[in-house]
């Protein structure tokens, strides 16, 4: 009996469908007469789910008392025993009541399947376990309920449920997934607009992942080698020229052509490590195919043709893009380039592109890495190897007769031990100097420079190209070692600093620190002049006296026309100074990332000063001034003798005064707080606290029957400035009293989420667009067509500009059924843990 095939039902999100779609499979399968069961289903009380399960056989539970509760689990042993061809497990994640069979729901499912039972379940995009950080991140919740990843990527099949946030939320408003009491606080919390979003998309491109892995899966085992164009992958030849960038380009406006295009730059490099290109154009090519999405491969390969296909075929590419050949015409007697030959390979499942470029046809001409090959002392050995080991060695030859293949043997052995330490020069002289005493001593006739015997000269010849040949592959590996160690060093530095720029870091001194440590400086400066003639100044420096002057420095590096990066402590060799220039070039972008990020503030704060003083300039000519005149007028009444008012009308004048005395205070402490936050000079005193203890008190301002209250006592404190809360609660109140309706009260509620507090003042108003939520936060704005009485539009931004004085955030979000709601969240108190005994009774003692 084989082991039971799973297929799985994935959503984003609680309600999206997926025990209904389980459920309509198992009907399916039903009316094709397979054997199939219910497990486990839990309904939740939802009427359309609740009805599916009318015509499927259902196991019975098994029931489990914990802690004084009775709950119900699925009998795995009952479902053994039946035994049928499907079973339905709903809540794949679900954790189990302790005293179970397993610890997980999933466990369960396992033993099912190595039973031979196929099973069908569900599970939610955040139960995932590697997911828990993201999930968490989004909609602040933890999921305490977990299935490892490996469990759910083992299915046979995953089925996505997918539903629009939007679509999701009206069922949640419509009382299909919670009940009604519960829909307000689902919809302003777990199931925000935002937070659905984002589940949405990890689930989505969770499958899309998996589907990629069955298709790989799919085209290795059946050794599929043609490509499918499943979706535009574009391919980019790299050479580490200049001309990448126009490449990448190029290939990215291909890949914006077509939906879900990928660019893929692939750089192949040969397979000893060496490699003729820039490191700093490599560098900044990988960093912008990756700005514009793509991503960037190294890829080791002898043959370059033969290796770009193979990588192509291996990403199931459909398009390669190549730079035509930078070769001369003459270059071209040695083959026919890199372009041609790719296109002769390609095959009619692969198109391949030839990009002209401003390089094409000019050379190579890229710089090639050198360096010294052998150490100092190791040369000077091979020269005295080369060099005196021939001559004691035709010392001891002149004792001993050995036959000449003997001695020519001996005398190579001399000429490799001198290549294997001196290199290429000490072999060399070695090979000429122990041919030449070969002729003399050795070869008939003997004590002479000539040669008797024509197979000697063949001999000694032979001798001395082996001699060389040795030399010069010795010499080569040699400096080959060299380079790539080097070439390594660099890669990793030019590495770093292309992730620097990708994390967008903005440091300048940080940048200039690690330039002093790579090239172990004593101080490193970046100077700039405004023209040739102008003196040099310092934009940045690290170690102490740094150079105030290029030509003062032991090491200048220009950067454009105007700017130079000195180091002093030693000299660079030239082979460092192409790493240098990236970096030198890296603090210049930052300097400018700097200086550009301080002049878009300045610009920001200048605009929103001169909007602020057009607008409250508005608001004295306009808002001030209708209170005064009928404060002025009501006086001018009771002061007037030409009527004589009775005692109800000047109480009513008086009044009139009194409402004007109380707008123009409120009118002129909004503006002065108004004024206080746009100079900064708010500076709240934090404490903890609870909310119980300022909300009623914010409330005075309003009609005693137009706010209901509901603030747990069970909250945790709140971690705000009381004054400043107090003065938040208390616009926030007014303004929502302002707009809802006389037959709702506003409610003002508080709840936990994670380590957060949120306070909510509901109203039932007409609510506000959503492409005006966020202006009316903003100074002097007013919603609709609010009298002028109604105040100058600064409440709620005085009330944000507070609350994000208090590291707090206050958002506006619609109300279930109409109206607007306000958010104020604000962090809570770190939970204090109860005292020990011994805390305790010390506590007691003292």
């Amino acid at each position: 009996m084989g082991r039971g095939r799973l297929r799985i039902y994935l959503g984003a999100a609680p309600g999206v469908g997926k025990t209904y779609a389980m459920l309509s499979e198992a009907h399916r399968r039903v009316e094709r007469g397979t054997d199939c069961v219910v497990a486990f289903v839990e309904h939740h009380r939802r009427a359309r789910t609740e009805v599916m399960l009318h015509g499927l056989e259902q196991v019975p539970r098994k029931e489990l008392e914990y802690r004084g509760t009775v709950f119900s689990e699925m009998d795995v042993d009952a479902v053994l025993a039946r035994h049928p061809q499907v079973a339905l497990v709903d809540e794949l994640a679900h954790t189990n009541v302790p005293g179970s069979r397993n610890a997980k729901r999933w466990q369960d499912v396992e033993e099912l399947l190595a039973a031979g039972i196929d099973v069908v379940s569900t599970v939610n995009i955040q139960h995932l376990e590697s997911l828990g950080d993201v999930v968490e991140s989004i909609t602040g919740v933890r999921q305490r309920e977990t299935v490892p990843d490996e469990v759910v990527r083992r299915a046979d099949q995953i089925e996505l449920v997918d539903m629009s946030p939007q679509a999701l939320r009206r069922r949640m408003a419509h009382g299909n997934i919670y009940k009604s009491d519960k829909v307000d606080a689902a919809l302003s919390n777990y199931f925000r607009p935002g937070n659905l979003t984002a589940l949405r998309e990890l689930a989505l491109l969770w499958v899309a992942d998996r589907v990629d892995e069955y298709l790989t899966e799919y085209r290795t085992d059946h050794r599929v080698s043609k490509i499918w164009g499943s979706r535009e992958r574009i391919v980019v030849g790299l050479t580490g020229g200049p001309e990448g960038r126009t490449l990448i380009r190029r290939a990215a406006r291909l890949a914006e052509k077509g939906a879900g295009g990928e660019v893929l730059a692939v750089y192949i490099a040969r397979s000893d490590g060496l490699t003729s290109v820039s490191p700093k154009e490599l560098a900044v090519q990988r960093t912008l195919v990756e700005d514009l999405g793509g991503t960037f491969h190294h890829v080791i390969g002898e043959d370059v043709s033969s290796a770009l296909l193979d990588f192509a075929r291996g990403v199931n590419a459909t398009q390669i893009v190549l730079g035509v050949s930078r070769r001369k015409g003459w270059q071209y007697v040695f083959g026919p380039g890199v372009g041609a030959t790719v296109a002769r390979g390609s095959g009619p499942d692969l198109d391949v592109h030839l990009i002209t470029h401003g390089e094409a046809g000019k050379g190579r001409g890229l710089p090639v890495a050198r360096g010294a090959r052998l150490g100092r002392s190791r040369i000077i050995w091979g020269w005295i190897v080369g060099v005196v080991g021939p001559v004691v060695l035709t010392l001891l030859l002149n004792t001993v007769d050995l036959g000449l293949a003997n001695d020519m043997l001996l005398f190579l052995t001399v000429t490799v031990a001198a290549a294997l330490l001196g290199g290429l020069y000490p072999a060399l002289a070695s090979a000429a100097f122990g041919s030449l005493l070969l002729n003399y001593y050795y070869t008939p006739p003997i004590h002479r420079l000539t040669i008797a015997d024509p197979r000697n000269i063949v001999a000694i010849a032979i001798f001395f190209g082996v001699a060389v040949s040795v030399a010069s592959v010795v010499d080569l590996a040699a400096r080959r070692t060299h380079q790539a160690a080097r070439l390594r060093a660099e890669s990793e530095i030019l590495s770093f600093l292309a992730g620097s720029v990708l994390r967008g870091e903005n440091s300048l001194e940080g940048l200039l620190e690690v330039v002093r440590e790579t090239f172990g400086m004593e101080s490193v400066a970046l100077l700039e002049r405004e023209s040739d003639v102008d003196p040099w100044t310092c934009a940045g420096s690290v170690g102490p006296n740094p150079c105030v002057r290029p030509e003062n420095a032991d090491v200048d590096m220009t950067v454009g026309d105007h700017m130079a990066l000195a180091l002093s402590g030693r000299v660079l060799p030239a082979s460092d100074r192409r790493v240098l220039a990236a970096f030198a070039a890296q603090a210049v972008v930052v300097l400018d990332r700097q200086r550009l990020q301080h002049e878009a503030d300045q610009a920001k704060e200048l605009a929103e000063g001169n909007r602020i003083r057009t607008a409250l300039l508005a608001a004295v000519s306009h808002d001030l001034r209708t209170p005064l005149a009928g404060i002025k007028a009501a006086v001018s009444s009771l002061r007037s003798d030409d009527v004589a008012w009775s005692e109800e009308d000047q109480a009513e004048l008086l009044e009139g005064i009194e409402d004007g005395a109380d707008r123009l205070d409120h009118l002129v402490g909004n503006l002065l707080d108004m004024s206080r936050l746009q100079t900064g000079t708010v500076a709240p005193l934090i404490r903890e606290i609870d909310l119980d203890e300022v909300v009623p008190m914010a409330l005075g301002g309003v009609p005693e029957d137009s706010v209901e209250l509901d603030i747990p006592e069970t909250l945790p404190m709140v971690v705000v400035d009381p004054g400043l809360l107090e003065r938040v609660v208390a616009n926030l109140v007014e303004n929502a009293v302002k707009y809802s309706s006389e037959e709702a009260p506003v409610l003002v509620s508080a709840s936990t989420l994670a380590a957060r507090v949120e306070l909510r003042v509901v109203d039932r108003g007409p609510g506000v667009p959503d492409e005006a939520k966020d202006r009316i936060f903003e100074p002097f704005q007013r919603y609709g067509d609010a009298p002028r009485g109604a105040g100058v539009g600064l409440g709620l931004a005085v009330a944000r500009g507070f609350a994000e004085a208090m590291g707090g955030t206050l958002n506006a979000e619609d109300t279930p059924g109409g109206g607007l709601t306000m958010v104020l969240t604000l962090c809570s108190a770190p939970a204090q843990r109860p005292p020990t005994v011994s805390e305790f009774a010390a506590t007691v003692v003292s």
